[in-house]
């Protein structure tokens, strides 16, 4: 068996019950739109043709009049405006999409991002006064600011009009700006949920007094790297503006595409995946500027300059990283005893914990706070990521006191404390969460739409699927379900870091390829059915189309055996898992090819195994001297793997078993002779039959053990009167005859053999065996 690493939740959604139909729209769509809510046709043309027209007026938005009056004010009266950006994907596209436009308006206009290291996050005091001293008079923030109470007072008296453009979540008290243009706080604007650079596109809009379609490419990347959710005026954003994107004219854009590898249509993987991440790692490595001049760059050469210092910059920090994750992976401890994942150390990049955080989190489905240590201010600063059970945000907000900054919300924080509050945070997030959550609490979910068989996969569904698109927050893309035999199982990558197999029906074959899991390897035992669940796709390369399942997780159901049978070198290191329970068998002190790590338990084959416990892995190093033994031993631990590492040294399967015929005319030669001299005679009987030492030797045993013979000082004699009796009768006779099927039925049987005797094994509670009859 394998468990998979995820609980996976099938859908409930009913679609008979539903009476509506649309062209076009076959069963399966049908039910993955009401699987997104989508109950009505009406309903599912919106989402499948997304349309322009149904985008709401920015005007409902509260302030946005008034602050479109001051800038066009601020225009003619050639005020100098400042755009007060952000440094992640969305505070740079959004910055770019209202310089934009104050350019085309003719605004004497400049713009700032703060730097993630020595400013934090948002609007700040010192920037303002500097805004004013030199000179402007209006101050725009795009993606941030709706926190700001003290910068908005400083602005004021300053004599600075400052207008908030934000999506972030408002707090009980709003600053005193000028302007505040945010959908959750703009009652009449039906929309809620638009990212950073869509409420800036919305106060472009305004400003221009036309719909600025050539600013889309811009807005798509904002709202899909910033995971807001793609529904409603998100989806149709996304939509159009992955189009404009394709076809983008922008000279940064065009070079950002060329360093990503970017041909044709862009997707929203294309965005999410090579796109934001590129313009977010400028953020997390130095100042946002270089991100803010790759997208206003007018100048190709320019532009394809910047895009490959923008590159450079983020294989930096996948580097860093990476390397912090190693790191930190060897800080965890015990999950037994971490409920909450801290780890912390001097000299880590404040700008990627984030993304180390999620790593953890991902790994070891706990929540995971990393914080680099700064000893000059005697604090640790850093970024926490959590599991959907558990509310980071309300949670921290029990310890309040524990921290001097902190702010996110359910799933993501940042945060500040001071170096000596390090262990308590974690000993109170543990108090907490252990409070809160149940072991399977910790387990994340994945949402399987359905289950799937392989001839219902091709193309045409891959297709089909993409109807859906563009997928992102709260339009997953689809999970299918499937459960067949693997084969062609091989690692691949760097690293041998990702899984590979096919599935095949017929004449129809599938591709899997499950990134990351290549460490499950070890654990698929051959020709044993596979549960996966991953999305559907269509993989291309060098013009040929293959469909493929991206297994995103998996599990196997049936008890597994794994057949190591005559590997002098078996390494038990890649099945060991701490969180599960193991057993090792054998008859003799294991040699030094075989070393069991001291976690394992080990007992020899006649140790009482009456208090033993079902285990879940059980492994057998030696042949037991019978089938019986084993029987009750399996029977007993019910493992739920079986790893047969047998080695044989010396075989008595392979050697011929002496057959009734061969035991008398041993029989008959001795009575000839009336007694044999074995040591004199032993050369010529080799000769004549053709007979090992071995072999005549283990036959005069047998005769003897029968009391056929009597032996003395190695002569060999009949003895008178011998009572009849089989030659299963003779201990070493039954001995060998024993041990012969053993290594039959364990050693040289077939792998399919060996799997289905240890499930008649378990099965039946009984081993079936042959009766087997001899005698003279």
């Amino acid at each position: 068996m394998l468990q998979s690493k995820t609980n996976w939740k099938f859908s409930s959604a009913q679609t008979e019950s539903l009476d509506w139909d649309l062209n076009g729209i076959s069963p399966l769509i049908k039910e993955l739109l009401i699987q997104r809510g989508i109950t009505s046709a009406e309903s599912a043309k919106e989402f499948l043709s997304p349309d322009l027209e149904n985008l709401y007026n920015p005007q409902g938005f509260s302030d946005i009049s008034k602050a479109t009056e001051r800038v066009h004010k601020a225009i003619a009266n050639k005020e100098k405006i400042l755009v007060f950006g952000d440094y992640d994907a969305d505070g740079v596209s959004s910055t770019t999409v209202l310089l934009k436009t104050l350019q085309e308006l003719g605004a004497d206009c400049d713009y700032y991002i703060p730097n993630r290291f020595t400013e934090g996050y948002g609007p700040n005091e010192e920037a303002f006064k500097t805004a004013s001293d030199n000179g402007f008079s209006l101050i725009i923030t795009v993606d941030t600011g709706i926190a700001s109470i003290h910068e908005a007072t400083v602005a004021k008296q300053l004599g600075i009009d400052l207008v908030i453009t934000d999506h972030h979540e408002p707090q009980e008290q709003l600053p005193e700006a000028f302007a505040i243009i945010h959908p959750k706080c703009s009652p009449d604007y039906t929309f809620k949920e638009l990212a950073g650079v869509g409420v800036a596109f919305k106060f472009a809009e305004s400003l221009l007094g036309y719909f600025p379609k050539h600013l889309l490419d811009l807005v798509a990347i904002g709202t899909i790297a910033d995971l807001v959710p793609l529904k409603s005026e998100n989806r149709i954003l996304a939509f159009y503006g992955l189009k404009t994107l394709s076809a983008t004219n922008r000279p940064g854009l065009i070079a950002l595409k060329k360093v990503c590898n970017i041909n044709g249509d862009v997707s929203e993987e294309d965005v999410g995946f090579l796109i934001g991440p590129r313009l977010n790692a400028v953020g997390r490595l130095q100042d946002a500027n270089l991100a803010v001049q790759l997208l206003m760059s007018d100048d190709q050469e320019e532009a394809e300059h910047i895009a490959e210092m923008v590159q450079s910059i983020n294989q930096e920090r996948q580097k860093i990283v990476s390397d912090i994750v190693k790191e930190a992976d060897q800080m965890v401890g015990s999950l037994e005893e971490q409920g909450v994942i801290v780890v912390a150390k001097e000299g880590w990049n404040q700008g990627v914990l984030g993304i180390v955080a999620s790593n953890l989190v991902r790994k070891y489905d706990r929540p995971a706070i990393v914080l680099t240590i700064l000893p000059e201010k005697e604090q640790v600063k850093g970024s926490a990521r959590s599991i959907p059970a558990f509310d980071l945000f309300s949670n921290c907000m029990k310890i309040r006191d524990t921290f001097t900054h902190f702010g996110g919300h359910s799933q993501a924080a940042g945060m500040t404390l001071p170096l000596e509050n390090l262990q308590l945070l974690q000993t109170e997030l543990n108090k907490i969460i252990n409070q809160q959550l149940t072991k399977e609490d910790f387990s994340q979910e994945i949402e399987v739409s359905k289950t799937i068989a392989i001839p219902e996969i091709n193309e045409e569904l891959v297709n089909e699927i993409s109807q859906l698109a563009p997928f992102g927050m709260a339009n997953p893309k689809p999970i299918f379900h499937l459960n067949d035999i693997p084969s062609d199982i091989r690692q691949i990558g760097n690293m041998k870091k990702h899984l590979k197999m096919q599935f095949k029906h017929e004449n129809q074959l599938l591709d899997g390829i499950g990134f990351s899991l290549g460490g499950l390897y070890d654990h698929i035992s051959p020709q044993t059915p596979l549960s996966v669940v991953g999305e559907l796709g269509i993989n291309e390369w060098n013009g040929n189309k293959k469909v493929q399942i991206v297994i995103r997780d998996m599990k196997i159901e049936e008890r597994q055996v794994f057949d190591h049978r005559g590997k002098k070198r078996f390494d038990i290191t890649p099945y060991v898992n701490n969180n599960t329970s193991h057993l090792a068998v054998h008859n003799t002190l294991l040699n030094e090819s075989r070393i069991v790590p001291d976690e394992i338990t080990c007992i020899r084959y006649d140790a009482d195994i009456s208090l033993l416990d079902e285990v879940n892995t059980l492994y057998l190093f030696e042949m037991p001297t019978n089938l019986n033994t084993l029987q009750d031993l399996v029977c007993k631990t019910n493992p739920s793997n079986i790893h047969v590492c047998f080695q044989l040294e010396d075989s008595v399967f392979m050697k011929a078993f002496p057959s009734r015929e061969d035991f008398k005319w041993l029989y008959a030669f001795v009575a000839k002779r009336k007694q044999v001299n074995l040591q004199k005679e032993l050369p010529m009987i080799m000769d004549a039959k053709a007979w090992t030492k071995d072999r005549i030797l283990f036959m005069s045993n047998v005769f003897f053990e029968l009391e056929f013979v009597k032996i003395e000082n190695g002569i060999i004699q009949l003895n008178a009167d011998p009572m009849k009796k089989d030659l299963s009768d003779s201990p070493s006779y039954q001995e060998r005859l024993d041990q012969a099927e053993v290594e039959k039925i364990l050693y040289y049987s077939t792998y399919e053999d060996l799997r289905m005797w240890f499930s008649d094994c378990i099965k039946d509670g009984e081993m079936p065996k042959e009766e087997v009859t001899h005698g003279l």
